[in-house]
């Protein structure tokens, strides 16, 4: 099929995919253990009818691993390839974030709103829309390779049994290339691969300087409290300049691409004034350079405050390590810091939740010259090699699990999503655009 075919089936069938997007979004499939896990089995037979209209074998999977962890339900969908050709898995997640403050959002985070040329809502981005990205690819191409689509429900919880998953279907997931439509275009109109992937690790940390609160008039001099202690604490994390000072760490500074100061404060929403952190190009410290971030800290809320030492503070720290390094060796390297900076002998416990690896995918592959193909060819420029500054740690499982495979991660998100935040959205044009791409690459991959 040639790509003017191609591209005529995307454009028949775009508005019913954007009306099967709004109806995907309208079911509210949020993991959190917090929320109706019912609308979650919902959402899977919802895409599971879908697939088998277009003909695939399909089942709804809850595994349970030998702990006894049940999993949030999974669509797994396959059809054979014809002799010869390769077979292609397809992942996305149906599962989204919380909606967040109702307030903050301007129209309803599941009912889905099209304004200036971008849908509105939550998921319809992350990543309702890498799942009918797939479904329409599908649609759209006539390949002849095999296909095995493999939805997954609990990304935004940690996808915890995910490599349980991977083994018990080892056999049926097996194919030669595997995308992975969870992940960012570099700007509205310019497309993008995504070539590395930071770790992750999260800990939680302890602090503690008297067994119970005291009067802070009659108390306060010869100790400070427990927040002082923290805040002296984490200010040690970094110098001046805003850079990680943690020894252990490795740091990178050999990425390519530029950033246009002017287009990151934009993105990012920077209030005037504020001065950039680190140092080395914005990409490397958006991609590759280590973070460390507090993204908790359990203190008196000052509604409630009163004249007390606090006597203990938890606080939780999120860092992002460079590709290529070991996360758990990153998570001891900032242990050891930590216990080592604490100041005045407070006692401290760190505790280690989560340590995701990195991903560095292969450069040069037949797959991935093919998809630079596609989508130069959908969107008409030069697509660019990105770096993530998030992290997706299945990929590497993926990885891990099937050696063989090229792995292409892909995306319809773009610095104005504001994926996990209030107003998610997506940028239709862009969306159309890698509906067609990824259509070719499943074309040209069965020639």
């Amino acid at each position: 099929m040639n790509t003017e075919s191609i591209v005529s089936r995307v454009n028949t069938i775009f508005d019913k995919t954007k009306a099967d997007l709004i109806d995907l979004v309208a079911i509210p499939s949020v993991s959190a253990a917090s929320f109706d896990q019912a609308e979650l089995d919902r959402s899977a037979e919802w895409i599971a009818g879908k697939a088998r209209a277009l003909g695939l074998d399909t089942q709804v999977i809850k595994i349970e691993t030998e702990s006894g962890l049940v999993g949030r339900p999974a669509i797994l969908a396959t059809r054979p390839a014809e002799p010869g050709k390769p077979t292609v898995l397809l992942y996305a997640h149906h599962d989204v974030q919380p909606p967040g403050k109702s307030e903050l959002w301007d129209s309803e985070p599941f009912l889905a709103q099209e304004r200036d040329g971008r849908l509105y809502g939550r998921g319809a981005a992350d990543d309702k829309a890498g799942v009918l990205l797939h479904l329409a690819a599908i649609e759209a191409a006539d390949p002849g390779v095999g296909i095995t689509l493999f939805i997954e429900g609990e990304e935004e919880v940690g996808s915890p049994t995910f490599v349980d998953f991977l083994n018990t279907y080892k056999d049926t997931l097996k194919s030669d290339v595997i995308v992975v439509a969870d992940s960012n275009n570099w700007k509205v109109g310019v497309p993008s691969l995504t070539t590395s992937l930071r770790g992750v690790c999260q800990l939680d940390v302890n602090i503690s300087v008297l067994d119970h609160a005291l009067h802070s008039g009659m108390y306060s001099g010869p100790t400070l409290d427990a927040v002082t202690i923290a805040a002296r604490l984490i200010s040690t994390l970094h110098n001046d300049a805003g850079e990680v000072v943690v020894e252990g760490l490795e740091q990178r500074d050999d990425t390519s691409v530029d950033y246009p100061e002017a287009d990151l404060r934009k993105d990012m929403g920077l209030l005037d004034g504020i001065e950039l952190a680190g140092t080395g190009s914005l990409t490397s410290r958006l991609w590759t350079k280590p973070t460390i971030t507090v993204i908790g800290m359990d203190v008196t809320p000052t509604d409630i405050a009163s004249n007390t030492l606090i006597p203990a503070v938890k606080m939780t720290l999120s860092m992002r390590v460079a590709p290529g390094q070991d996360s758990r060796e990153a998570a001891e390297a900032l242990e050891k810091h930590l216990l080592s900076h604490v100041p005045f002998n407070a006692h401290i416990n760190v505790q280690l939740n989560e340590a995701g690896p990195s991903f560095q995918a292969k450069t040069a592959s037949a797959a991935t010259d093919l998809a630079k193909w596609a989508l130069r060819t959908a969107w008409d420029v030069e697509p660019v090699d990105i770096g993530v500054g998030g992290s997706i740690p299945f990929i590497s499982d993926l990885a891990e699990v099937f050696p063989d495979a090229e792995i292409l991660v892909t995306g319809v998100e773009d610095p104005d999503t504001r994926a996990h935040s209030e107003n998610e959205s997506l940028h239709l044009d862009d969306w159309k655009k890698a509906i067609i791409a990824e259509s070719l690459m499943l074309s040209r991959l069965g020639e």
